[in-house]
């Protein structure tokens, strides 16, 4: 039957030309703003926000295409945080009319189904819980978008040969085809990934642990299509009592994972006359499909002890890996990128002092321990490590097909969720998101959160203020007129633009009571809530949250 193991058709992908810079031509040494290198999902996620915020930047990669020239699924799981982050963007249509929308998902053990869940339970966003999509074609939706907003200098085959902090800045070597030249950056973004060239070179430790769990995936189309769930067993019969996902992507392509033995060949797993004989003890032997990639991977975690070292920030797998329990590894880092990139703006803009870019750290870096402990614990549910937790294990998934309770145990992937922050100097009450609900003006006119804080571009905090009176919202003519918030009023009777008042909305914002000022930030985080909001108070929380010049 060795016939019946082809290989699809290669993605055909776009590659974009290399273009001298004009560093080339004149030799000097210019100065930008903002450089940052890695055009992989949280590069080209910062360079996109920024650019929406009127900012320009410089972002090098060394490659000329997207992802791994187009072979490999790599990140999958898009969570509603990260598609509510590309609605504000404007690519989220182009990402859910080409990917696989979903919610539901089924846990199995053996030929037992333990439980399922529906992550739609709890959302109020317009965004659904999760959007499967290639990484690939995330990457080339947001180049598309950079280049239309049309402030990215975006070189591809500019490859950082090297970097020198700087008392003011950072200074970078570049090699290109057509030669080398030297740039310097006020501030510079690292999003080069995992393997980090720029923090190796800084002597910087991440702290990396590398797991003995093994998995093979395969991406593979099927003739007869499967149900489009999230289907995951947590000790397949059909894979020697280890574990698998199933997941549907775009193009009709399915990416199933398999697990494996720790001291596997891994040249070996990844034949097609071996994958194709696990797809037939899980699928039948007459199940007809075609390959479209197979390979192996472990993985590693690592963390840095701080995510800014003066000038340079690192964001995504340059700052943090985890194990790709739950989504959260590309995520992260677009949500990194978001976190950064109004901060960047307005320190950039001569708007807000330097430090605020020390909250990006104060915040994401607890976001990706909190991912870690997740994780992590995922891994060891999924590969126990000693006899009591096998029988551990064993004793939940027995519990769990009778008794909710301990469904909540059984830990196949915590999936991803926007990480709440927790209190600093420009965060006095923490932070949760505010997801993206659909929202409406007085007159009936249609907008939502999303549109609220991307409405006019800039990097402006959003003001909801519940049913004020015509004497409270009277004190918005007290404010600085240069201050950076846009005030609504949710339901009442003011002069204030006005939505309809809307219990979904009090609600998810913890029902604050009429008067009261909700802040959300411009990455729609809920940063404080003013009970008593005048011109002097509301103007005290700006000047914190944003450190206001």
């Amino acid at each position: 039957m060795s016939e019946t193991y082809t290989f699809a058709a290669a993605y055909e992908l776009p590659r974009w030309p290399f273009v001298p810079p004009p560093e080339l031509e004149s030799g000097t040494t210019v100065r930008h703003p903002i450089v940052i290198v890695g055009a992989g999902p949280a590069g080209l996620a910062l360079a996109c926000d920024l650019a929406s915020r009127g900012v320009r930047c410089v972002l090098l990669d060394e490659d000329d295409t997207v992802g791994v020239r187009g072979a490999s699924s790599r990140g999958i799981c898009y969570a509603q945080k990260s598609l509510e982050i590309f609605a504000r963007l404007g690519l989220y249509e182009r990402v859910a009319d080409k990917g696989i929308t979903w919610s539901f998902g089924r846990t199995f053990s053996g030929e037992r189904e333990v439980y399922s869940f529906n992550l739609k339970t709890d959302s109020v966003s317009q965004q659904p819980p999760f959007i499967n999509l290639q990484q690939f074609y995330v990457e080339w939706f947001l180049v598309d978008r950079i280049q239309a907003l049309g402030l990215t200098d975006l070189r591809w085959k500019n490859k950082v040969t090297g970097v020198t902090p700087l008392q003011d800045g950072v200074s970078l070597e570049v090699e290109t085809p057509a030669g080398r030249y030297a740039i310097e950056a006020d501030h510079l973004v690292d999003a080069t990934g995992a393997n980090s060239p720029i923090r190796t070179q800084l002597g910087i430790d991440a702290h990396t642990s590398r797991s003995t769990d093994r998995w093979c995936i395969s991406d593979v189309r099927f003739k007869k299509p499967l149900p489009v769930e999230r289907w995951t067993w947590v000790d397949a019969p059909f894979n020697e009592g280890r574990g698998v996902w199933q997941h549907l992507m775009a193009d009709g392509v399915w990416r199933i994972d398999y697990q494996m033995p720790e001291d596997c060949d891994t040249d070996h797993i990844s034949k097609p006359e071996v994958a194709g004989a696990r797809l037939r003890e899980q699928l039948g032997p007459d199940v007809e499909f075609e390959f479209v990639w197979i390979g192996p991977y472990g993985y590693r975690d690592h963390l840095l002890d701080q995510f800014r070292h003066g000038r340079i920030l690192f964001i995504g797998d340059a700052a943090h890996v985890v194990s790709p329990f739950g989504a959260r590894g590309g995520n992260t880092g677009i949500q990194d990128a978001a976190n950064l990139a109004w901060k960047l703006a307005l320190v950039t803009q001569g708007v807000a002092h330097d430090s605020l870019l020390d909250s990006y750290h104060d915040e994401r870096r607890p976001a990706a321990e909190e991912n870690l402990r997740v994780t992590s614990r995922s891994a060891r549910f999924l590969a126990p490590r000693s006899q009591a937790e096998h029988t551990m294990r064993r004793a939940v998934v027995d519990l769990a097909a009778r008794f909710p309770f301990a469904r909540a145990l059984v830990n196949t992937g915590r999936m991803s969720v926007a990480n709440a922050y927790p209190s600093g100097p420009h965060l006095p009450e923490g932070a949760c998101t505010v997801q993206n609900l659909a929202l409406a003006w007085q007159d009936g006119r249609p907008t939502s959160i999303a549109e609220l804080l991307g409405e006019g571009g800039g990097s402006v905090c959003l003001g909801l203020w519940f049913q004020p009176t015509r004497s409270q919202a009277a004190a918005a003519a007290d404010l600085p007129p240069d201050l950076p918030l846009r005030l609504v009023a949710v339901g009442g009777d003011s002069a204030l633009p006005t939505l309809r008042a809307d219990d979904t909305l009090a609600r998810h914002l913890g029902n604050p009571a009429p008067g009261s000022l909700v802040l959300v930030r411009p990455d729609a985080y809920r940063a404080a809530c003013l009970a008593q909001p005048d011109a002097s108070s509301i103007t005290r929380l700006l000047r914190t949250t944003l450190a206001l010049r």
